[in-house]
Parts: structure tokens; sequence; C-alpha cells
């Protein structure tokens, strides 16, 4: 079926796909969330910080790896029928993004925070010499990852009936 369309036609089609306009909007949304809660909050002090959180920034309110991952499961799940293999793709998907958001992320950024707190006590006593600090990475509280899947929901559900 894909055959019969041109390149031109089947990058136009790409574009116009639910699932996929779910999964952006619902990223998007959730990063435009981020953001406002930042400049509220007076966290942001430049236009090159704002960029960052926009498009960039992991970690914070809410999720959007949680959003996007749900926005995607659930379009799939009503386009597709709950029974099908896509969709089960998708939610070991799913499983997998919200396991790693704010368990095994949560603990590595934890974990690389005391480290470098150590390493760089030691560096300061001079005990070791070219101490090198690890990235932190925040990850995500339950809460956090829960409001990003209602927002992956609702976009999501939104998309599948806009058809």
């Amino acid at each position: 079926m894909a055959e019969s369309y041109s390149i031109t036609q089947q990058f136009i089609l790409f574009l116009h796909n639910p699932i996929l306009l779910s999964c952006v909007f619902s990223w998007i949304g959730a990063q435009f969330i981020k953001a406002a809660i930042k400049l509220i909050y007076g966290r942001i002090h430049s236009l090159g910080e704002l960029i960052e959180v926009m498009f960039w920034r992991t970690g914070g309110m809410p999720s959007s790896h949680s959003a996007l991952v749900t926005s995607l499961c659930v379009t799939i799940g009503i386009r597709h029928g709950l029974h099908s293999d896509l969709f089960i793709f998708a939610l070991c998907f799913f499983l997998v993004v919200i396991r790693d958001a704010f368990g095994v992320r949560r603990s590595s950024g934890m974990q690389a925070k005391k480290l470098n707190e150590i390493g760089n006590e030691l560096k300061g006593k001079e005990i070791i010499n070219n101490y090198k600090s690890l990235k932190e990475v925040d990850g995500h509280t339950p809460m956090e990852v829960l409001c990003g899947c209602l927002l992956g929901f609702l976009v999501g559900l939104s998309f599948s009936l806009l058809k």
C-alpha cells in the first residue's frame, strides 16, 4: 500500500500521523510546562537557559519522557487495539521508560552527587589530583512521572479522537 505513494506523499503522511503528532505535542507540552514553572519560580535567568529547558534539559515537573511514552501507548492502543502486537510493544517500552524515569536515573543521579562531594573533598585535601566531576542526572520524583503520564494520556486521547 505504501508503495503506491511517492516519497513526498509518504513524508506528508508521516508528518500528519496522529501517533507521531501525539508524541511530539506531549513532549513539547511537558517541556513548555516545565519551563513555565521554572520561570514562575525564578529559576531561569537568561534566554539561553530558557531555550535549554525547553528543548534539552531533563528532570523536573512534569516528566516529558513519561508524557511522550504515555501518549505513544494510548494512541497506539486506541488506533490499533489493546490486543495488537504494536500496542504490546508500546506498553513494554512504556514500562521500561517509566521505571527508568524515577528509579534508575534518580538513583544514579543521587550516587553521582555523593561521589562528586567525596571526590571534590579528596581533591581539596590534595589526596587525589585530577578528580573530574560526574554528570548528576536529576531523574524524576513519582509525582513528576505521574503528572507526565496524565499529560501524555490526555494528549494521546485527544489525537486519537481527532483521527
